[in-house]
């Protein structure tokens, strides 16, 4: 299974950074009421693979892990309950421990090089980080063109305003993006303006949605 059978179809990945389990349940509750049912937890706090824990109890997520380094950390990610695993950059220990575990594995590349070793190991998608430093989606277009079998999966400082452009180009699968789960609204506990943003996020790809913007 790939990572975007795992995603259901849903073209856009908040990435969270939570270092509080207690407020993984308001979260997931709050992803879910926003129809945007995925999460991609990062390892980049002591307490994520606590929330990517809780999270993964929430039988309505998709839960994956992010900023995975190592093999290790797959398999705590794994142990935690993550359904798919994204890296930071392309890291063949840390792509195999997951093809041998059968998780699908979104590895991070921002060069051909990069792109090409993915291709050695097998893979067709992988995330394009970070987008906006990278020259975004013109280095994107121009990616496509040369590997037409890559599927990219961009992230990092895209926002609900470039995610649309991103999204309607064939190559890419999917966005990450932290405008919905930003850091400020989860430490205040705003999940009413989580739920709101998720909803609003869905329309980007979705634009037949009622309420949709004209």
């Amino acid at each position: 299974m790939s990572a975007t059978d795992v995603l259901g179809g849903h073209r856009i990945v908040p990435v969270v950074v939570l270092d509080d389990p207690a407020r993984a349940d308001a979260l997931g509750a709050a992803l879910v009421e926003g129809g945007l049912p995925v999460a991609e937890a990062t390892f980049r706090t002591p307490g994520a693979a606590a929330v990517l824990r809780r999270l993964a109890e929430n039988a309505d997520l998709v839960v994956g892990a992010g900023t995975v380094l190592t093999d290790r950390q797959v398999d705590e990610a794994l142990e935690a309950g993550a359904r798919f695993v994204v890296s930071p950059g392309l890291s063949a220990a840390v792509v195999r421990r997951c093809q041998d575990a059968g998780v699908p594995v979104v590895p991070g590349i921002a060069t051909p090089t990069e792109v090409m070793q993915a291709l050695d190991l097998g893979l067709d998608t992988v995330k394009f980080f970070p987008a906006e430093a990278n020259g975004g989606l013109p280095t994107i277009k121009a990616l496509a063109a040369a590997f037409p079998q890559v599927r990219f999966m961009p992230t990092g400082g895209i926002t609900a305003e470039s995610a649309p452009a991103y999204l309607a180009h064939p190559a890419v699968a999917a966005v990450g993006g932290s405008w919905m789960v930003a850091g400020d609204l989860l430490a205040a506990g705003r999940w009413d303006e989580v739920a709101a943003r998720c909803a609003a996020s869905t329309r980007l790809y979705h634009p037949t949605l009622e309420g949709a913007p004209a």
